[in-house]
């Protein structure tokens, strides 16, 4: 696809009277020469091995550091018991996202969306707005071409690899995609989408990626947990009617140039940040 604006979607979705997620796959289909069924039933494959990457997650599997394991498995178990502050919605999406992370960790298979890294924000969004309201997966489908409009527009005109643009390009893309996705199912317009996207985003400029041993386990993995849950945030506040004030395409530009700024040392080189903390040193020790 070869959107770089927001905007650009929006106006053409807005001329044809359609959806957000109609221009992004009409450009796939133009992009690829596919029809549309095609395009469709690809991007509802990509949801099918979202739901079994989730379905799959092993609670006794640890990572080849054995750093990562295991803590998916203590969501669930905190979630059951009630106990909680926060409601069963958003601890499920915590659930999902860790689950989806260390199954990373530990070489199963995941979606990229749009990274590995970050392949926990989208699904744990999606999927657990599925179980809460049991939307057909038609719509998921459709949510998931939302993302990936968004998606589009963040590689082509900032960055989604922090090793270029820090976490900000990984979990910051991830987190805006999820809530542009999730705008769309709660009914959101398109200006609802963008800028639920540029909400999610802005909470997440100038992070760093700072793997401990170079490593995409932490922290990242509970950074995805904290993408989801901004993602969700970011819709509310989009769907009451807040909007970004700095214009969406704006707060993307803007990750391109702190992206520019965030020094080499933290950009997934594990030269600084916590990558260097004596826990992080010790724990590497321990795994080598």
């Amino acid at each position: 696809m070869s959107f770089r604006k927001l905007s650009e979607i929006v106006e053409m979705a807005d001329r044809k009277n359609k959806e957000f997620w109609e221009p992004v796959i009409e450009e796939d289909m133009k992009e690829r020469n596919v029809s549309f069924a095609e395009s469709f039933e690809t991007m509802r494959q990509m949801l099918h091995a979202m739901k079994e990457a989730d379905r799959g997650y092993d609670p006794l599997l640890r990572s080849a550091s054995k750093i990562s394991g295991g803590d998916g498995a203590k969501m669930e178990e905190f979630r059951k018991n009630g106990t909680s502050l926060a409601g069963d919605f958003i601890l499920l999406v915590m659930e999902k996202a860790i689950k989806m992370g260390e199954s990373n960790a530990c070489m199963k298979r995941i979606v990229a969306a749009p990274t590995a890294g970050s392949c926990g924000v989208i699904p744990a969004v999606l999927l657990s707005y599925e179980e809460e309201k049991q939307v057909p997966e038609e719509r998921l489908v459709e949510a998931l071409f939302v993302a990936a409009g968004i998606g589009e527009v963040l590689a082509n005109s900032a960055s989604i690899s922090g090793a270029e643009g820090g976490c900000q390009a990984e979990i910051g893309s991830a987190s805006a995609m999820a809530a542009g996705a999730v705008t769309y199912l709660e009914g959101g317009d398109s200006q609802s989408i963008v800028h639920a996207a540029a909400l999610a985003l802005k909470n997440m400029l100038g992070l760093t990626c700072d793997p401990v041993g170079g490593l995409v386990e932490v922290p990242c993995i509970k950074r995805n947990v904290s993408g989801a849950v901004n993602a969700i945030t970011s819709s509310q506040l989009a769907l009451a009617g807040i909007k970004s004030a700095i214009e969406p395409d704006e707060v993307i530009d803007s990750m391109r140039r702190i992206g520019k700024l965030i020094p080499e040392c933290l950009k997934e080189t594990a030269k600084e940040g916590l990558a260097i903390t004596p826990s992080a040193l010790r724990a590497i020790k321990i795994s080598s």
